[in-house]
């Protein structure tokens, strides 16, 4: 079967025959002869060999090509033939009929590509003569970009574009088709580029060698260069690289209209009418006008100095290209085999990729045809930049953008990196035209450089460090010009350059590195920054397009920090292992993985390759970059280039750590001063660099020398001056050696050496510094001349010579001098010989043509072009190392320079904007800004965000009135306040200073009502569903204002006023629901509940921001100090497990609001309730208990009106506390706290006076004394092992600091019960050695019923609570602790004075509304008059507290009253009755469980003493004194359980000593006090009650007469209970106490002579002394008693003689005058004890008592009553010892027989005084 393919080329050749034939018919009217006309026979002869062969294969592809190249060549073919010809290549080469793998497809190649672009044809008319170039364009496309392209040489790839390049810049063709070639063009480049990483770089040594220079020649197409023809033979198959020929003539004329002749004559004239495409050999443009330097490309840019070229293989003349050498590695675009590219370039086998092996020797003519490569693409690239030129006058504008687009093509599609050879054109030429073009004010040209230069720094900016700092430093100049001229885009444009550029990863963190943190280099990132962040900010308030993008290129190092951030986090979540960034980094570059050459990215910048399809049917691709896709190598290792990065000298490593960074930065500001300083005045610079240790001292000359070299900040005319001083000789050596002149001419090294500073002008200075530099360039060049001052005249001459050439004044005068006299003037001067004569030539052209340039002296393109060389030269130094990074590196670092400058220009946009995008935009830059600082604990950052913030949202600016309706309707605040919110939430770990601010917004928000109703609900003890609204309403009529005021005030008010007064409109009230939505969306609660997860410091900035809010004297706004401190409470009870670290801070703002407030108000009472709510929950956490109870104390050192005013509450709470945690109470100290304040708040009694002194004394302190630091001086001796003082002491201290033992204890008693509480307690503590003390220390009264205390004023629903808190306790066995015991005791005694008669004692305790509205007005008065406040809008600050007011119960309604009072004795009863009969029991089994606790510090006794004193006797007391209630119930039932008590099994345990103070304490003091007058309404009652009394007494001494016999003071005991008698006698009014009375004397008397008390066996009489002192008593009151009873022994003599009883012996004989028993003898005798007892009170005048005495009795009872004692006492000494005397010391009875109160007074010094 026949290939297709045959038939294809038969076809084509049809049609092209036909149309040769049809076209000679037209013009010959002849057919043609085919033998004759060659085109047609070769056609013919091509007709035979196909129809001889089966495969198309089977013929080499010249075979069938070359009729068809022949017709294109061939100049006699018309254009439409050409074109057929042309389309059937075009064809032949999209079916891929020529094999790529044929041996000879290379050469067939060869040949289409000469032929198209030598393409030949008689032109016709303009438009299809076009059509033809059209098709020759399409040709040349599909050549290149078909896979047997790549066998095309490099001169035909030059020739191709150059054909494509001449048709688009040829003005006279219709733009069509120059935009085609321009496509086309775009293709070709696309390709080429894209198939560079398939080439490597010939080593330096084969540049050159196999082939020569190619050359593209940009020539403009300018009216005078016409179509030129060159005859060329069809290119015979013999393949020989083609040396370039000279430039052709141009003078040949020929236009392309005369190709239409007249007459259709078929005569050609051959140098007129012939249309050629002329691309002649590559270095002959056919169209290049002559100009001398060939528009500036053919020179080579020579570098004015010879270090930085040794990467730029470059000549004087001509731009030397690297050579033809093939790359030896095969193209294998169908990777099959691979060959080793080992063999060497010179004797290259080069085998094709289907295994034609190309040998010089095999193939026919020697020449091999060696596939393109990178030569053919360097000099594409030299071609492309020499047209972005804008100094060569030859590039029009269409050329230049041309240029660039190509270029940005290329740049686009290949990754130069590694080629040294395209980076040098990139380094020098690229650069500079491109910033030569930032300049024009041509926009297009602008854009296009703009964008080549991003993609240039994209890839290449580590080789390109000082072009980048010039291309920034311009685009600045840019932005910030005030040139009316520039155009808005323009600057536009170059922001949009910079975002670009700033959003390239880690590309500012390159800057801040490569740039800041380099000695000198300017601190581009720094000053980009603030230059961004300036034009942030709008001028005219109008927001641009400019602004934004400044805006965006700050957000874009915020956005890609928060994201190399958030990373982290997400990393840190999902490992454990958390290798910093650096780490990893310092990893990578060590492994080499980025590690490309100088450290370059590794990614090939926009790489958009598909992978090839394998085996796709050949088709021309749709593009070049797809194309060289395809035909990729299969291993492409020339990417790879594993040199290590290079590591700039200034860091220590390729990535410093922060500090060094910094210490760079501070080294660099100290040298930026050092160089201002020495360019004024050069020593000055110096010293002040050595004073801040960069010179060392003394100064090291190499050093100095080194800097002034490196430092190109310093003025060379500073540094000539300083090197060439006559004093710095040495340092002028140093400097000469810091060059390296070796290797170089005498007028390069003078040329390096002269640049460094600038020459002085005094010869002799100019002497001294070239003879130097001629010394060391001999030394170091081996001496090439005779003498060194050979040397030192020719480098004088030199100089000459330059200023001769190039000095214009100089040129004026003279002729310049020409190389022959520059000769002669040397002659001679080499020690007498003559200089090397070719040397002097070189050096005389060499200063000719390229100016040694004075540094600071020219301007203009002579200096631009000094600056770029002096750039270039810098760039080849270890300066120009650019450090690489991976991204990420050095954020921290970063954020700490942008976030200042960033969060301004947020702020900014944000309050100008109306566009919720860009609103939004700077919400997210706000968030971002936060999650960084959050990320790196920048707490800095984080306030000032948060306070900016703050700001918009107008909270805290507007007025609370309008703040409802002004927020509600703004959304941009309500979105600043979400966000700070938001953040506060999401971030609260970092903010410090900010919670101000927060706290403030939330104030406002408070006082607003905008916060949500949980919020400003508190916790309260007192309102029955515990909660109570921290906004109060206030009533109108607490207005204090008149309705005549009111009246006046709305007349005075305008219309708009009036309107607002009725109430909101819908707006407003829409407005204000938006706001309480917004702010529920806020989740402010959440600030509190969340606090727990707080660090430590940040909640303690918390706290201090809610405690600064504490009311101060100006703008005393009690409602807010609330709110605050309920926050403050609810946070500490959010973060309970960690409450010690911030109990001191909240115990001191407590104290600060409890202790020192001189009135009561709603702050004081929430701060009460706030304490002991914390108390409450806190007393659970054993670590912290122990404090909070100690805080409980503040309550203690309140003022007392103030503690009475909040009573109820603290009552409450303190039921709450005890309900909860009562168990949690350990010691006594504590109990004292808790029960002192029962009794203050319930009782009324005074707190402590220590507490009171503490307080008053840290009244002027700046805040209150903690606990611990309470006034104590002996702390040294009792609390060596703790930390802190307990209550004993402290009181203690006070018993001995405040009350010196000389006053007297009266005054002591007086002085309140402090010293009873400290006794209390060290009864229960002290060991028993310091019981003598406390017996000589009797300060409690404890004959007395009650204790003495002066109790207050109370409130009535307190003491209810007290007493049930009180009952909680005793009732439950578990709360009752040896701890407890005796205050609980005492707190009971303490109610029930104060619960006596109903509490009567209770005034009430607020005249409430009085008060109240006197307050209130006085509050509005303060408003009114200070005006600070805010206008009347809360008239309620002032407001008290709730009162608790009791005037309904104590007016309205007595009956509930009484009730309510009658029950707490009730209940007071109950509980003492059950203490009392319990008391045993407990008190046993502590002893008990004592026993087992060896350690135990204090014993606990459980006899019958210790109970007595600490338990039965103050019980028995207390429900004595409720005896004497003046409410009968309560009387009774109280008598009721005394008689029980008394008489209950345990008792009998007692001894005589206790059951006779149960007398003296508990029974006669009754009996006193139920004398007086206390019911008069109830006489009945009374009579009852004291005769109930009178029974108990009597049944209780029956019971016990034994023991009680025993006692030394019987006769006493017996006397008093028969004075009670008598009074009692004479009490009452009606008969009951008549009757009852003498019945159980009777009784009495009776049992007492039963048990034989009233015999004596020795008396004469019979009876003792005690029947006789009975009988005197008796008969006072009962005369007729003794009759009745004892008849048989009434005893001789009158009642009223007296007794002389017979001393006995044994006895102490008694005076005689003892006076007469009589009446008053008793009271007497009583009044002598009196006086013999120091603390008790004295009466101030002598009871009456009515004497029944005889007349008889003359002496003054006074005078004798001390001697009664002896009679008294001796008939009574039953042989015990004396009896002392205090032990009857009864005040009570005192009471009984004085009318007059007992008071206390001064202290009498005798006895004789006081009875007087």
């Amino acid at each position: 079967m026949v290939d297709k393919s045959i038939y294809i080329v038969q076809g084509e050749i049809g049609t092209v025959v036909g149309a040769i034939k049809r076209n000679s018919r037209w013009n010959t009217h002849t057919p043609l002869d085919e033998e004759q006309d060659p085109l047609l026979n070769s056609f013919g002869h091509l007709k035979e060999i196909l129809n001889h062969i089966q495969e198309l294969s089977d013929v080499e592809p010249n075979v069938f090509l070359r009729p068809f190249l022949e017709v294109v060549r061939s100049e006699d073919t018309t254009g439409p033939i050409t074109g057929l010809a042309l389309t059937s290549v075009n064809k032949f080469l999209s079916y891929g009929l020529i094999d790529a793998d044929h041996e000879a497809a290379a050469e067939a190649i060869e040949n289409m590509a000469d032929a198209v672009t030598h393409a030949r044809f008689v032109g016709t008319d303009p438009a299809s003569d076009e059509v033809v170039l059209m098709k020759i364009l399409q040709v040349l496309r599909t050549l290149l970009l078909t896979p047997v392209g790549a066998h095309l040489t490099n001169e035909s790839v030059c020739e191709i574009m150059q054909s494509c390049f001449r048709i688009c810049f040829e003005m006279r063709l219709s733009e069509l088709l120059r935009k085609s070639a321009e496509h086309t063009l775009v293709d070709m480049v696309q390709l080429l580029f894209s198939r560079l990483p398939q080439f490597k770089e010939e080593a330096k040594s084969f540049v050159g060698a196999n082939m020569k220079k190619l050359k593209m020649r940009a020539g403009g197409m300018s009216e005078s260069s016409k179509w030129k023809k060159q005859k060329r033979s069809p290119r015979p198959p013999r393949h020989m690289v083609r040396s370039p020929s000279g430039q052709m003539d141009s003078t040949q004329s020929g236009t392309l209209s005369n190709n239409n002749l007249s007459g259709g004559v078929p005569f050609i004239e051959p140098g007129s009418s012939t249309s050629s495409l002329l691309a002649s050999d590559s270095a002959a443009s056919s169209t290049s006008s002559p100009t001398t330097t060939d528009s500036g490309l053919d020179t080579c840019s020579k570098a004015t100095s010879r270090e930085d070229l040794s990467d730029l293989e470059q000549c004087n003349s001509a731009t030397a290209l690297p050579g033809s050498e093939p790359d030896p590695l095969p193209f294998l675009w169908n990777s099959v085999t691979e060959q080793s590219d080992s063999s060497s370039i010179h004797d290259i086998d080069y085998v094709n990729p289907r295994g034609v092996r190309f040998t010089p020797s095999t193939q026919r003519d020697g020449a091999s045809l060696i596939p393109y490569g990178l030569p053919c693409l360097r000099e594409l690239f030299r071609f492309l930049i020499s047209l972005t030129n804008p100094q060569d006058r030859h590039n029009t504008d269409a050329m230049m953008h041309m240029g660039l687009q190509l270029l940005t093509v290329a740049l686009e599609s290949a990754h130069i990196t590694n080629y040294q050879s395209l980076l040098g054109l990139v380094k020098d030429e690229l650069c500079r035209h491109l910033f030569q073009l930032l300049s024009v004010d041509r926009m297009n040209l602008y854009t296009s450089s703009i964008r080549v230069c991003f993609l240039l720094f994209e890839s290449l900016r580590v080789h390109l460090k000082f072009q980048l700092e010039m291309y920034l430093k311009k685009l600045i100049d840019i932005i910030t010009s005030e040139n009316i001229k520039m155009p808005f885009e323009m600057k536009e444009m170059a922001l949009e350059a910079l975002v670009q550029l700033w959003r390239i990863p880690s590309f500012v963190t390159e800057l801040y590195i490569n740039y800041d943190c380099d000695f000198y280099f300017s601190n581009l990132f720094e000053d980009l920054t603030k230059l961004l962040s300036k034009n942030a900010f709008p001028v005219s308030g109008q927001l641009y397009t400019t602004h934004l993008l400044s805006l965006e290129a700050l957000l874009t190092v915020i956005d890609s920090t928060e994201a190399h951030c958030q990373a982290k986090v997400l990393n840190s979540t999902q490992q454990d292992q958390s290798d910093t960034l650096l780490a990893e980094a310092e990893a990578s570059t060590t492994n080499g993985t980025d590690a490309t050459a100088g450290n370059t990215p590794t990614h090939t910048p926009l790489d958009l390759s598909l992978p090839p399809a394998e085996n796709a049917p050949v088709c021309p691709p749709t593009s070049g970059h797809l194309m060289a896709e395809k035909m990729r190598l299969g291993r492409q290792d020339q990417g790879e280039n594993d040199s290590a990065p290079k590591k700039p000298q200034r860091f220590s490593s390729c990535l410093p750590d922060s500090q060094e960074l910094v210490d760079i930065r501070t080294k660099k500001k100290l040298l930026i001063t050092g160089t201002e300083q020495f360019n004024q005045k050069s020593k000055k610079g110096i010293q002040f660099l050595q004073e801040k240790g960069l010179l060392s001292s003394p100064l090291d000359n190499d050093q100095v020398a080194q800097w002034l070299r490196e430092n190109p900040r310093l003025d060379k005319k500073m540094i000539g001056e300083y090197v060439s001083d006559r004093k710095n000789m040495e340092l002028l050596d140093s400097f000469v050696n810091t060059f390296t002149f070796q290797g170089l001419r005498i007028d390069e090294a003078l040329r390096l050496y002269l640049e460094a500073f600038r020459l002085p002008g005094e010869a002799p200075v100019i002497q001294r510094l070239l003879e130097t530099f001629t010394d060391n360039w001999h030394k170091v060049n081996g001496s090439p001349f005779v003498t060194n001052d050979a040397g030192f005249a020719l480098a004088y001459a030199v100089i000459m010579l330059n200023t001769d050439q190039h000095n214009h004044n100089v040129r004026k005068q003279n002729i310049p001098m020409t190389i022959e006299q520059f000769k002669k003037n040397l002659k001679g001067v080499n020690g007498n010989k003559d200089f090397d004569q070719d040397m002097l030539e070189d050096l005389y052209n060499a200063i000719k043509n390229e100016e040694i340039v004075m540094p600071d002296e020219q301007s203009g393109l002579v200096k631009d072009n000094y600056v770029w060389s002096v750039l270039l030269h810098r760039g080849a130094t270890p300066e120009g190392v650019f450090l690489h990074l991976p991204p990420g590196s050095y954020d921290h670092d970063l954020f700490t320079m942008t976030w200042g400058p960033t969060i301004a220009a947020l702020s900014y946009v944000f309050d100008k904007s109306l566009d919720d995008n860009i609103i939004q935009k700077a919400i997210t830059g706000f968030r971002k800004c936060a999650m960084i600082a959050a990320h790196y604990g920048f707490s800095d950052v984080f306030d000032n965000l948060i306070i900016s913030l703050c700001k918009f949202t107008t909270l805290s600016s507007e007025s609370v009135e309008n703040l409802p309706t002004v927020f509600g309707s703004n959304n941009k605040a309500q979105t600043a306040a979400k966000t700070v919110f938001d953040l506060a939430h999401r971030h609260g770990n970092i903010l410090r200073e900010g919670w101000k601010n927060i706290m403030d917004a939330m104030l406002q928000l408070f006082r607003a009502e905008l916060l949500p109703k949980a919020m400003v609900e508190v916790e309260d003890f007192v309102e029955p569903n515990g909660k109570i609204s921290l906004q109060r309403v206030e009533t109108p009529s607490n207005r204090g204002e008149s309705a005549v005021l009111s009246f006046v005030n709305w007349l005075t008010l305008s219309g708009a006023e009036q309107s607002g007064l009725r109430g909101p409109s819908t707006e407003n009230q829409e407005a204000k629901q938006a706001a309480i939505l917004c702010i529920k969306q806020c989740d402010p609660e959440k600030l509190i509940t969340e606090s727990k997860f707080l660090q430590l410091e940040s909640l303690q900035e918390l706290m201090k921001a809610l405690i600064s809010v504490t009311p101060d004297e100006e703008t005393y706004d009690e409602e807010d100090a609330a709110f605050c401190l309920e926050m403050l409470l609810r946070i500490i009870l959010e973060n309970r497990d960690r409450v010690s670290c911030v109990w001191q801070t909240v115990r001191d703002h407590l104290c600060h609001l409890c202790v020192h407030p001189n009135e009561s108000c709603f702050l004081v009472e929430r701060a009460v309730v706030g304490l002991l709510r914390l108390a409450i929950r806190l007393l659970r956490r054993e670590d912290i208990s122990s404090q909070v109870l100690l805080s409980l104390r503040l309550l203690l050192m309140m003022k007392p009106p103030v503690l009475s005013r909040v009573s109820r509450e603290v009552a409450f709470g303190l039921h709450e506390l005890l309900k909860t945690n009562a168990a949690n109470i350990h010691s006594t100290d504590d109990w004292f706290t808790l029960f002192s304040l029962l009794e203050c708040i319930g009782a009324g009694v005074k707190p402590p006076a220590s507490f009171q002194l503490a307080s008053t004394s840290t009244d002027n302190d700046t805040g209150a004394l903690s606990d611990s630091e309470l006034p104590s001086h002996h702390v040294s001796e009792v609390s060596l092992d703790r930390g802190y003082t307990s209550d004993s002491e402290i009181y203690t201290e006070h018993s001995k600091t405040r009350i010196p033992r000389s006053t007297t204890d009266v005054d002591v008693a007086s002085s309140g019960w402090l010293v009873v509480g400290k006794d209390d307690l060290e009864m229960s503590k002290t060991p028993p050695v310091n019981s003598k003390a406390q017996l000589n220390n009797p300060l409690v009264n404890q004959y007395s019923l009650t204790l003495g205390q002066d109790l207050g004023q109370h409130d009535t629903k307190s003491l209810i609570k007290c007493v049930e808190t009180l009952s909680f306790i005793v009732r439950d066995a578990a709360h009752v602790t040896p701890d407890n015991f005796e205050l609980c005791v005492r707190a009971i005694r303490v109610f029930v004075e104060a619960s006596l008669n109903g509490g009567e004692k209770k005034s009430h305790k607020y005249d409430s509304s009085k008060s109240r509205m006197r307050k209130k007005a006085g509050g509005r008065d303060k408003e009114a008059g200070g005006g600070t406040r805010r206008a009347g809008s809360r008239a309620s600050n002032q407001r008290l507290s709730r009162s608790h007011s009791d005037e309904e119960e104590d007016e309205g309604v007595p009956a509930s009253y009484h009730t309510v009072s009658l029950q707490v004795s009730q209940d007071l009863l109950d509980l003492m009755h059950t203490l009392h009969t319990r008391a045993a029991s407990i008190y046993s089994s502590w002893a008990e469980e004592q026993r087992h606790l060896e350690a135990a510090g204090r014993k606990i006794e459980a006899d019958s003493q210790t109970l007595w004193t600490s338990c039965w006797c103050p019980l028995l007391q207390g429900i004595a004194w409720l005896c004497c209630d003046a409410r009968r119930q309560v009387r009774m039932q109280a008598l009721t359980y005394l008689q029980r008590a008394l008489l209950v099994h345990d008792l009998q345990t007692l001894d005589a000593t206790e059951w006779e103070s149960c007398f003296n304490k508990v029974l006669f003091p009754l009996l006193t006090k139920l004398l007086d007058n206390i019911s008069p309404a109830d006489v009945s009652g009374m009579e009852e009650t004291r005769m109930r009394a009178c029974t108990l007494l009597s049944k209780v001494f029956l019971q016990h007469l034994s023991p009680l016999l025993s006692l030394p003071t019987f006769a006493a005991l017996w006397l008093t209970i028969l004075d009670f008698m008598d009074k009692y006698m004479h009490a009452g009014s009606s008969d009951l106490l008549l009757e009852a009375i003498p019945e159980s004397l009777k009784n009495m008397l009776l049992v007492m002579d039963t048990a034989g008390i009233f015999h004596s066996a020795d008396s004469r009489t019979g009876y003792s002394d005690l029947w006789e002192i009975t009988w005197e008593r008796i008969v006072c009151f009962l005369p007729h008693l003794r009759e009745e009873l004892f008849k048989q022994t009434v005893i001789p003599g009158t009642p009223s003689e007296p007794v002389q009883p017979t001393p006995s012996a044994g006895r102490p004989s008694s005076p005689q005058a003892s006076p007469p028993p009589n009446p008053s003898s008793a009271d007497l005798w009583f009044l002598c004890f009196l006086g013999s007892d120091r603390s008790s009170p004295v009466p101030h005048s002598i009871p009456s008592v009515p004497l029944t005495t005889s007349p008889a009795m003359s002496p003054s009872p006074l005078s004798q009553s001390p001697l009664i004692l002896q009679p008294l006492a001796s008939p009574l000494q039953v042989g015990g010892p004396p009896m002392s005397l205090p032990i009857i010391l009864n005040p009570a009875l005192i009471e009984a027989t004085s009318p007059v109160p007992l008071l206390p007074g001064p202290r009498p010094t005798s006895l004789s005084d006081e009875v007087k």
